[in-house]
Parts: C-alpha cells; structure tokens; sequence
C-alpha cells in the first residue's frame, strides 16, 4: 500500500481530490503537492494538510503520482520525472484523451500507469470516476486507486475502450445538465416567475426527479408517460420539446464530445 502521494497540478480537480481525502487519506500518510504557478500550491498547503515540493521531491518521494495537468502537458511532465521514477511507482492521469499506451511509452514501459476520467460533481461529493488499469497496473494498484476517487463519489472500473465516450457523457455531462437547467429557470422567468423562485423550482424538480429515477429503477420514458395525462399540459410541453429536436440536441452534442476527445488522443 503506497503511503505518499503526490499531486502534479493544483486546478479544481485536484482541489476536489485533496478535499475529498482530507478527512480519511485513503491510507496514505503524506500528501505532496506541487505547481508551476506557486501560489496556487501554497492555498493547497493552507487550506488542507498538504506539503508543497518541488518536482524532483514529489517523483523521489512519492509512491502514488496523480497527473492532474493538462492533456498537452502531460509528455512534459512525465519528461520531468525522468531519472526519477522508481520501481512500482504508480502514474494516475486525469487528463482527457491520453491513452495508457502513449503515457506507457513515455515512461519506457516501467510503471504501472493508470487513466482516470472524474467529473465536476466530485467537487461537492458527488462526482463518478471511470478507472481504466494499463498493462502494468495490478488489482493492488487499482484498489488504490479505487480508494481516492471513492472519496469524492463514486467510481467505476471500465476498458479503456470505453474511455472516450465516458469522457463525452460524465466527463462533459455536468456542462449539458447546467445548460438544460440554465434554459428552464430562462423559461421560467419568461412566463412571470421571480428569478429565486424559478431557481428553487427547477433546481428541486431536477434533484428531485433524478432521485426518483435512481431510486425506482424505472425507464425514463416510464416515468415520463406516468406524468403525462392525456391533453393535459406535460404532455403539450413534451410534444413542443420533441419538435424542437431535444433528443437529436442530445445525440449531436455527445457524438461531438466523443469526437473531439478521439481528437485529443491524436494531438498530443
């Protein structure tokens, strides 16, 4: 069981991750940190009980390694690491669209690597990770893993295959809900509602029908039709969202996402 870890990046997901582990470490003893734009590092060091190292501390101590960079600076930083790595040593990605193979070459092959694709939510508890384990990567490793990101929600285990359209529906998903949701408060301010009660509307009536939908294990489109009288007024706003192409919005937009993540994959 790695009982250091170390953080390369500290953006929002990264802020989610040592947030989530502030209370129980997930088993490690030590949290290292470290970030180009020092003051970044340095509210991480304030706010949660984290060290700020340098680059070359964090690959010499640390067991576990979490890349919570950018995609495109992902080769830079594992060049970094270089002449530091050690035997075992476990790579976490974080960054969209590179591939286990790419990161496993860049480390000539020698570490267990594994990609994780987290989601938003994680920043308030409730996000879904999917974890997909490289060649070298043990169930050991993968239940470390498994462990940090259960911190911040709930986590999934999937073929990297698969990774791509996790990236375009949970990676992306939060972006499409907060749009749907920002579309029904606008409408609902268009037909007279006060902004605050619009908000607390629509945001109970999502949160609200999303448990319902966990909660019974219906189909959607069950617990749609169970809403929908005949000639009243669901089934009127149902017909006018279908004619503006609400499902082929949807299909469009993570067919794109899904696209665009491939992409990534061939830019770096």
């Amino acid at each position: 069981m790695p009982t250091c870890l170390g953080i390369i990046g500290c953006g929002k997901m990264a802020n989610a991750i040592v947030k989530g582990l502030s209370a129980d470490k997930a088993g490690f003893q030590d949290i290292l940190v470290t970030d180009v734009n020092q003051d970044k590092a340095l509210t991480f060091s304030r706010e949660y009980e984290v060290k700020v190292v340098d680059y070359e501390t964090l690959w010499k101590e640390c067991d576990a390694v979490i890349l919570a960079v950018k995609p495109y600076q992902i080769k830079e930083v594992l060049n970094l690491g270089r002449g530091q790595w050690h035997p075992g040593q476990l790579i976490i990605s974080i960054a969209a669209g590179i591939k286990l193979v790419s990161m496993e070459t860049a480390t000539d092959n020698l570490l267990p690597i594994i990609r994780v694709m987290p989601n938003t939510p994680c920043l308030v508890g409730q996000g879904i990770a999917a974890v997909a384990a490289g060649n070298k990567a043990t169930d050991d490793d993968v239940d470390v893993v498994m462990r940090i990101f259960d911190s911040l929600g709930t986590t999934i285990k999937i073929d990297e295959k698969y990774m791509d359209a996790v990236t375009a529906v949970s990676g992306s998903g939060p972006a499409y809900v907060f749009l749907v949701v920002e579309s029904f408060i606008n409408a609902a301010l268009q037909i007279g509602l006060d902004v605050n009660i619009a908000r607390e509307l629509v945001i109970k009536t999502m949160k609200g029908s999303l448990e319902m939908l966990e909660q019974s294990g219906e189909h959607p489109a069950v617990l749609r039709q169970d809403v929908s009288s005949p000639g009243g007024t669901t089934i009127a706003g149902i017909r006018k969202l279908e004619e503006n192409g609400v499902r082929k919005a949807f299909f469009d937009a993570v067919e794109m996402a899904y696209n665009r993540s491939i992409e990534l994959s061939s830019d770096v």
